[in-house]
């Protein structure tokens, strides 16, 4: 019997590494498909390297295109894959173009699919994200979600509660397990910052595709480096809109390449306040205790305003927010102190959670 993990992009790996290693434990025989969604050594071979994954047994490399294109060059691949192994599970992550391809072509195949990270809704269909997810969920015969939120939206969606679970946060596995080996000092001397900084990192179609929208970004940024230095490892994702824009004209914003799991992490932990577009980095924020200012008109973890350090802002009111924030972070005697509260399950034992799960599930499926 053979689970089939699929991974592609950079937010994938720090999920994907917990379940892997809890199944492992238990003797599970696995293969990983990495699909090369993204192919860069910074956002894709370093996740292997620092958090010990285990080498992917094929690498699709489909590369970059339009969703339509990246879709379907995906779903081929990945046919292949599952009608050569015939794997009893296909396990997913998140909400990527890859998460989407994986689903559709293991129900056309009548495999199973786990989805790991379901039910997560910013309600905003002009995400690409959020049609991903949608599908996704309404495939997949496991539903393993992070937050209480999240099992409400499925079961108003009709999915059947025995396929929910909530295990908590995969991701924050990780987090807590490489938490001793973040080096902030080591990292802002890498980017040649000082003490006092603030980490951005911007790449949603929303925020970064229009280029109005982008000078109105490029300006924000520009007024959040007069509080502190700014950090903004760039994601190839609007590159040259905002380099054309002069994202990193000004003398104190240190524009540079995207960072690995480790560097940026640390740099995160030290930081006065992130302001992101991202996901996982407003789940991340949380259980470091980092302000954390996302540039959305909404978000699909709220729990992390209501259990977290997350706001939600807009152009016209980040600098007012982020004043406070650095404000605050300055007045605190050890900024490297986590906060003592964070949402349910948060624990660092997602995965062998999602394994326990899998294995029950299986054997109750294949009678073994």
């Amino acid at each position: 019997m053979t689970l089939l993990h699929i991974t592609g992009a950079r937010p994938n790996f720090p999920k994907a590494a917990p379940v892997i290693a809890a199944l492992a434990e238990l003797g599970v025989r696995q293969r990983l498909i990495h699909t090369g969604q993204h192919y860069d050594d910074r956002m894709s071979e370093v996740f292997f390297r620092e958090l010990n994954l285990p080498r992917p047994d094929a690498n699709l490399g489909v590369g970059s295109g339009s969703h339509a294109q990246q879709t379907a060059a995906l779903m081929i691949g990945l046919e292949t894959e599952m009608v050569t192994t015939s794997p009893e599970l296909v396990i997913v992550y998140g909400d990527v173009n890859s998460t989407l391809a994986a689903a559709i072509v293991a129900a056309k195949l009548n495999i199973p699919v786990a989805h790991v990270e379901a039910g997560l809704r910013s309600f905003d269909m002009t995400m690409p994200e959020e049609v991903n997810r949608r599908v996704t969920d309404a495939l997949s015969q496991l539903l393993f979600v992070t937050s209480p939120d999240a099992i409400a939206h499925l079961a108003a969606e009709g999915a059947d509660q025995e396929s929910i679970h909530l295990v908590g946060n995969p991701m924050i596995d990780t987090l807590l397990a490489q938490v001793s080996r973040l080096d902030v000092d080591r990292a802002r001397a890498s980017v040649g910052v000082g003490e006092d900084y603030i980490v951005a990192t911007l790449h949603r179609p929303g925020n970064v595709d229009d280029p109005q929208i982008a000078a109105d970004l490029v300006a924000v940024v520009h007024d959040a480096a007069g509080l502190a230095e700014v950090v903004l490892p760039l994601h190839p994702r609007g590159r040259s809109t905002l380099e054309a824009l002069g994202i990193g004209d000004h003398p104190r914003v240190h524009v540079v390449e995207p960072l690995g799991y480790l560097d940026f992490m640390s740099l995160v932990r030290g930081a006065l306040a992130v302001i992101t577009d991202s996901g996982g980095v407003q789940e991340e924020t949380t259980v470091l205790g980092v302000p954390c200012l996302t540039l959305r008109p909404n978000t699909e973890r709220p729990i992390t305003i209501s259990h977290g350090t997350n706001q939600l802002v807009t152009t016209h009111t980040l600098a007012g927010a982020l004043a406070e924030q650095v404000a605050a972070r300055r007045a605190m005697p050890d900024r490297l102190v986590s906060p003592t509260t964070v949402p349910p399950l948060w624990d660092g034992h997602a995965g062998p959670r999602i394994a326990s799960i899998i294995v029950n599930w299986l054997d109750d499926r294949y009678g073994r």
